[in-house]
C-alpha cells in the first residue's frame, strides 16, 4: 500500500512537470508566431534619378521659390513648373522638413520642400535593375496656410492609393503600404484640388519586410525548445500510463 501511494505520488509530480513544459511549450509557439508576424526589417531601395515638373513659385504666385534647386540632373532648376529629367534633388536628399512650409522656405528656391500649384504633379522614379517594392514613404506639409493642404489623391503606377494624411495644422509622413511593384521605374503623382498647393520634401523607397537573421535564430532555438519539451512530456506519459 505504502508503495502504491509513494508510485502514486510521484506520478503525480511528473504529471505536473509535465503540464509545467506544456504551459512553457504555448509560451514559445505564441513567442515565435509573434517573432513570424512582427519581426521584420525593410531595406530601402535607392533612387538613380527622377524625372518631374520643378516646383512653381513666386512667377505663379507663390510667396517664396519652391523649386527642386538642388536637382543635378537636366532642366531649368529656377524656371516653374520646367521639365527636369536625368537626376535626384531635393525629394530623395535624405533630408525632411522639420517645420511648416512657410519657415523654411525662400525666395532663393533652397528650402527642402518642392511645391506645385500646377494640377497633379507626375514624378518617375528610376531604379537599378527591378527592385521588390513594398512601401512608399512620403513626407508632406498639411499646414492649410496659404493653400497648402495634402493631396486629394495620390496614384502609383496610375492606380490609385489609400492613404491617411497628416492631420490638418501639422506637417508628416504618408506611407503607402502592401504595394507589391516590380521593375525599373514607376510613377507617382499627387492629385490637388484647383487653387491649391502640394508641398513634399522626401520620398522613400523600401522592400518587403522579411525576418531579421537574428530573429530567424531566436524562431529556430524556440522551436527546438518546444521539441524537447515535447519528447519529454511524451517520455513521461509513457512511463505511467
Amino acid at each position: 500500500m505504502f508503495s502504491r501511494r509513494l508510485d502514486g505520488d510521484f506520478a503525480r509530480e511528473v504529471m505536473a512537470f509535465g503540464d509545467h513544459h506544456m504551459r512553457y511549450v504555448t509560451f514559445m509557439a505564441a513567442a515565435a508566431a509573434s517573432l513570424l508576424s512582427s519581426a521584420a526589417y525593410a531595406a530601402t531601395v535607392p533612387v538613380v534619378s527622377y524625372s518631374m515638373p520643378n516646383g512653381d513659385g513666386q512667377a505663379s504666385g507663390g510667396s517664396f521659390n519652391y523649386w527642386d534647386k538642388k536637382y543635378t540632373g537636366s532642366g531649368a532648376t529656377t524656371t516653374d513648373g520646367a521639365p527636369l529629367t536625368g537626376g535626384t534633388g531635393d525629394l530623395t536628399d535624405g533630408v525632411i522638413a522639420s517645420d511648416f512650409w512657410y519657415i523654411v522656405e525662400n525666395s532663393a528656391g533652397t528650402g527642402p520642400y518642392v511645391g506645385w500649384l500646377k494640377p497633379n504633379p507626375l514624378i518617375t522614379f528610376n531604379f537599378i535593375g527591378s527592385p521588390s517594392i513594398g512601401q512608399i514613404d512620403i513626407h508632406m506639409d498639411n499646414s492649410g496656410v496659404g493653400g497648402v493642404f495634402a493631396p486629394a489623391a495620390i496614384f502609383v503606377d496610375g492606380v490609385s492609393q489609400s492613404f491617411t494624411a497628416p492631420a490638418l495644422g501639422s506637417i508628416g509622413m504618408v506611407s503607402l503600404t502592401g504595394l507589391n511593384l516590380t521593375g525599373s521605374s514607376h510613377t507617382l503623382q499627387f492629385q490637388n484640388m484647383q487653387g491649391d498647393w502640394v508641398f513634399v520634401s522626401e520620398v522613400a523607397f523600401s522592400t518587403r519586410g522579411v525576418p531579421e537573421p537574428a530573429s530567424w535564430a531566436m524562431m529556430l532555438g524556440g522551436f527546438g525548445v518546444i521539441g524537447g519539451a515535447l519528447r519529454s512530456r511524451r517520455r513521461a506519459s509513457v512511463s505511467f500510463a
